[in-house]
């Protein structure tokens, strides 16, 4: 089950971060985490599918030449490109992954907590499509939590099984 844009327009209609990405510890300590774990100082083309309300966003715009923020949810999309209004190098558009997937090559793909909501068949088209736009030597940074989820419909695990399956 694919978890689709009215499941996220409920959740960012009721809160502007239904996450607590501003406010919970745990998603302050992962983004910082995340960060740490990009191996490059600056990248040229940058994507991060699931973008929420761009707080992971607006870390990225400070190392990215160009960046491409997509959500399926157009509530959050109106949220990020409030949250990155200063940053003219980022735009903030509503896609649906892996249906959709932006044209081009990236040197670094960010695909952070959204691919639960995909059923394994989309992750595995996730996987290939992220393959496939990838720089030589372009960075696919995937970060999911492995234990079940209430709202998910699956764990972060088979989507990295796929994601190193496609060579990303």
């Amino acid at each position: 089950m694919n978890a689709g844009p009215q499941h996220f327009d409920a959740l960012f209609a009721a809160s502007d971060d239904p996450w607590r990405f501003r406010s919970c510890w745990y998603e302050q300590r992962k983004r910082v985490l995340t960060l740490a774990m990009l191996t490059h100082s600056r990248y040229r083309r940058a994507f991060e599918p699931g973008c929420a309300n761009g707080e992971l966003s607006a870390e990225l715009a400070l190392r990215c030449d160009s960046l491409l923020s997509w959500d399926l949810s157009e509530r959050a999309v109106a949220l990020a490109r409030h949250r990155l209004t200063a940053h003219g190098h980022v735009t903030v558009e509503q896609g649906v992954v892996p249906d959709e997937w932006p044209s081009g090559r990236f040197d670094l793909i960010v695909v952070s907590e959204m691919a639960y909501y995909l059923s394994p068949a989309d992750q595995e088209v996730l996987a290939r499509r992220a393959a496939d736009s990838l720089e030589y030597r372009g960075i696919l940074l995937a970060c999911h939590w492995r234990r079940p989820l209430e709202d998910g419909t699956t764990q972060g695990a088979p989507l990295h099984a796929a994601l190193l399956a496609a060579g990303a």
